[in-house]
Formats: structure tokens, C-alpha cells, sequence
């Protein structure tokens, strides 16, 4: 059987010679001459190799230099403004320091450009944003000179719009001064709505996107936490599930394949729970429905998603749209068993199958199951390393760091194409630190000044890559889909 290729791995090592110094000091002069073309020559051919993963992930070299967040407290609330501007030390500006080169963005950026494709010809008149209002969008955010005002037009599902929200205004104070002017149409439904055949689409901002449709997939609002769920945000949360990894080694978590969660939202979760242990038969899952309703009364203070990596399979299968337990599933260093999906969030389109992950049919599901299962416990050591794989891409390439250099990115790009100067307009109200916090308790508070940002900016975000070439984009995809087939091959050779 085969699994997906690994980056080459290469070593060299050259032995600096050692010269006998004694022959005055012509001698020693020309050895260290010597020396340093040695070395010149060893850091060049060094710098030359790379591993050679097609589309895959980043070193984690290139992100780990990466500053981190500053620490907010509460105590800021009160004397840092919602969109203001670093005020210029006393006494005149400080002389320009030299800044370090920006690390390259993650390869799953690159869609940053496939996204905003269907509008690069022609641009984004104000005409073609007002015609999102045929697909009903919730809200609109625009960012003037900086500042952030919202049109509200209907309501989200619990915090979803105040979150997403709350997360463009820590953008604007991350890069302070940066971020272009904006008019953005937001949906915060679980289906991308915006046919790909549809005339004259116009651009509508929303959590997932599918090959079907050009809804222009945007970090979901549970990286600033999901109050409502009890779930952290992302930060904080993705250090926790690493620390439990660590705890926890993958052999020593029950060789079962683990889902949890609500299954009255989608047929592939409904047919998951035929997958259960039972007295007829055991297909190696351990499938729990959660009664959200109970849940919800509780505070779903059972769901601590940091010690749910306990088995060394998870499932993750999709319910109306994609589903925020995805990055959970995916972090937890277990074999990630996707249930085929039809929807993508922002950084799914960087994993790839049997890399990253295992792929598991959406019929037949129960049989596919119990295939992934057997194969990684007969192959341990593949199935740890695909598990690794994945929560690396997570702790690595997933970052807060990321999300927003992502979302800044993704905005600067949309900016680009708009062909009108955005203005204010009627209904729509100004957004700051101090409007969005008042009157909130509880998590919802606790969580916005665990994510609240310093004003005072940061370092330059990551260096976008260039788009796909079609012959990349078809490489990419053909890639994905053999590795698919030739998983549905072994389990078929099994089955027959």
C-alpha cells in the first residue's frame, strides 16, 4: 500500500580543514581564506535545497520567527481607542530601523487570487455589490480612513456577525494605517448561495465557499470564540489541544474512530450514526449525538474540546455547510477521517489527502470507516505520521498570525478591484472597542479581552504568494482525486 510522499530529506556535512599554522603569517592569512570560501560554499548549497511537496505545506522554519501576539487585559478597555492611529513619540520621529524581510504566507493563500478571479476583469462597481441584496446578506462592513462602520440588514445566528466583526476591527488595529478603504457585502448562513453560473455575480463575503459557487470564503467567527458553545477562541485553544497531544501519546489512545456532535443537521452526520457499536456489528467508530438543546441549557460545560483527542481516529463530517470542528479535529495530532466534502472554509483547500488526512466515502461511510481504522492500526507509524502532519499544519500554518495576515490580505486584494470610492452609507454606524463592549458579560466579554489587540500595529504581515497557474490548479486537483481513488482501490480489493 502506499501513502503520500514525504519531503526528500538531504544532509551534507563538509569538514573545515585544519591547517597546520607554522609557517609565519602567510600561512595562516591563506587558511582563513580557505576557510571562508568553504563555508561560503557549504551556506549556498544549503540554501539551495528544499523539499519538494507540490502545493503543500510551508517549513516550519519560514513561520515559527513570527512575533506573538501581545497579551490584552481588560484594564486596556479604557484607555485604548477603538480605531486610533499611533500617536508619533514626543520630541519628533525616531530614525527608520531596518525591518527584517517578511516570511513567506502559507501556500493555501494562493486562493486568495482564485477567490476574487471572477471579478479581475471587470472590477467591482457599486452596482455590482448592491446586487448581493438578492441573496440576503446580513450585514456590510466598510472601512473608511481606517475606521469601521456596519450596515446591519438582519440577524445572525447567536454572536456569529458581533464576532466576525469584532475580529475586522482587531485587523485595523493590527495593521494600523494599512488596510485600504473597503465595502464588502457579509452572510453568515451555512450555504454558499452565489452560482457560479449566475450573471454578473456579485461578491458576498461568508465562512465556506464549494466548487459550485464564488461565495468568497472568510475566517469564521469561532477564532475569536464561540461564547454560546463555550468553545475559546482559536489562540488559546489551539495551545491547549497541543499541550494534551503532548499528554497523550497516539498509541496510547483507544485504536477507534471518535465523531461527537449534533446529527440533525445534515444527511452524512444522520448516516454516521449507523456506524455505532452495536451487538450485530462493530465498525470501529465511537459515534456520540449531542442534544444541542440540552447542551445549550447547561453552557455545554461536557464539550472541552482540549481533552476530546483521546482516540486515534476523528471524524469529521459536514452538516448544512462546513462546520467550525474541522481546525478542532485536525489539531488533535489523531488521523483525521473526512467524510467527503462538498464546502471548503479558507485554509481546507491547503491539505491534501492521505497527506493530511484520510478520505472516507460519503456512501458506504460505515465500511470506510472500518477500513481507515484497520489500515492505521496495521500501519502505526503511517497513520502517526498523517496525524502529525496535520496538527503541525494547524499549530503552524494556522496561527492568529495567519488568520489575520490572511484576512488582511484577501481585503487588500478585494480592494483592489473596486471601482468606486466607498462612503458611509445611510444606516450604516461607526464600530470601536468601546461600542462592541458595552453591555456585553460573561464569555462573550471574557473572550473579546482575551483577543483584543494593542493599537500600536504590528510586524508587516507575510509576503503573498503568486496565483495558480492553470496547469498548477490541474495538477493540484488531479492530485487530490487519486489519492482518493486509490483509497476507494484498497478498500474495494478488501470488500471484493
Amino acid at each position: 500500500m502506499q501513502t503520500a510522499a514525504k519531503p526528500d530529506r538531504f544532509s551534507r556535512s563538509l569538514a573545515a580543514p585544519f591547517l597546520a599554522v607554522n609557517r609565519g603569517v602567510f600561512v595562516f592569512i591563506a587558511a582563513i581564506v580557505a576557510g571562508a570560501l568553504v563555508s561560503a560554499y557549504w551556506i549556498s548549497a544549503s540554501t539551495s535545497i528544499a523539499p519538494t511537496i507540490s502545493i503543500a505545506t510551508r517549513a516550519v522554519a519560514q513561520t515559527a520567527a513570527r512575533s506573538p501576539e501581545p497579551a490584552p487585559s481588560s484594564a486596556r478597555f479604557a484607555s485604548l481607542g477603538a480605531n486610533r492611529t499611533p500617536s508619533e513619540p514626543a520630541g519628533g520621529s525616531p530614525l527608520p530601523q531596518r525591518q527584517p524581510p517578511a516570511p513567506a504566507c502559507p501556500a493555501y493563500f494562493r486562493w486568495i487570487h482564485e477567490d476574487l478571479r471572477p471579478w479581475r476583469a471587470t472590477g467591482i462597481s457599486r452596482e455590482t455589490l448592491d446586487g448581493a441584496h438578492r441573496y440576503g446578506p446580513k450585514f456590510r462592513v466598510m472601512v473608511i480612513a481606517g475606521r469601521l462602520y456596519v450596515a446591519r440588514y438582519g440577524r445572525c445566528f447567536q454572536t456569529r456577525d458581533v464576532l466576525t466583526q469584532w475580529g475586522i476591527l482587531q485587523l485595523l488595529r493590527r495593521h494600523a494605517g494599512r488596510v485600504p478603504d473597503l465595502d464588502v457585502m457579509f452572510d453568515c448562513q451555512d450555504l454558499p448561495v452565489v452560482n457560479a453560473g449566475d450573471h454578473a455575480p456579485p461578491p458576498l463575503f461568508r465562512y465556506c465557499g464549494s466548487e459550485t459557487t464564488l461565495d468568497i470564503a472568510f475566517p469564521d467567527w469561532s477564532f475569536w470564540g464561540w461564547p454560546e458553545l463555550n468553545i475559546k477562541p482559536w489562540d488559546a485553544l489551539r495551545r491547549e489541544i497541543g499541550e494534551g497531544n503532548a499528554a497523550l501519546h497516539w498509541t496510547r489512545r483507544a485504536p477507534f474512530a471518535f465523531w461527537k456532535g449534533n446529527p440533525t443537521v445534515g444527511t452524512v452526520r444522520w448516516e454516521l450514526l449507523k456506524c455505532n457499536v452495536s451487538r450485530e456489528r462493530d465498525w470501529k467508530a465511537r459515534i456520540y449525538a449531542q442534544d444541542w438543546r440540552e447542551q445549550v441549557r447547561h453552557g455545554f460545560r461536557e464539550s472541552d474540546l482540549a481533552k476530546q483527542c483521546t482516540h486515534r481516529y476523528k471524524i469529521y463530517a459536514e452538516g448544512r455547510g462546513w462546520s467550525v470542528s474541522e481546525k478542532y479535529i485536525l489539531a488533535c495530532d489523531s488521523v483525521a477521517l473526512v467524510v467527503r466534502p462538498r464546502f471548503h472554509d479558507f485554509f481546507s483547500r491547503g491539505l491534501l489527502p492521505l497527506l493530511h488526512y484520510w478520505p472516507v466515502r460519503d456512501r458506504g461511510q460505515c465500511r470506510s470507516i472500518e477500513f481507515a481504522v484497520d489500515w492505521g492500526n496495521s500501519h502505526p507509524d503511517k497513520a502517526q505520521e498523517m496525524g502529525g502532519n496535520a496538527s503541525k499544519f494547524m499549530q503552524v500554518e494556522l496561527t492568529m498570525d495567519h488568520v489575520y495576515d490572511y484576512m488582511f490580505h484577501l481585503l487588500s486584494e478585494y480592494a483592489k478591484l473596486l471601482r468606486y470610492k466607498p462612503t458611509v452609507p445611510d444606516g450604516a454606524v461607526e464600530v470601536t472597542v468601546e461600542s462592541m463592549t458595552h453591555g456585553r458579560r460573561g464569555l462573550e466579554m471574557e473572550f473579546m479581552v482575551d483577543t483584543m489587540l494593542n493599537a500600536s500595529g504590528s510586524a508587516a504581515p507575510c509576503e503573498l504568494p503568486l496565483p495558480f497557474s492553470s496547469e498548477e490548479l490541474e495538477t493540484l486537483r488531479r492530485r487530490k482525486a487519486d489519492a482518493v481513488r486509490l483509497v476507494e482501490t484498497w478498500e474495494e480489493a478488501v470488500t471484493n
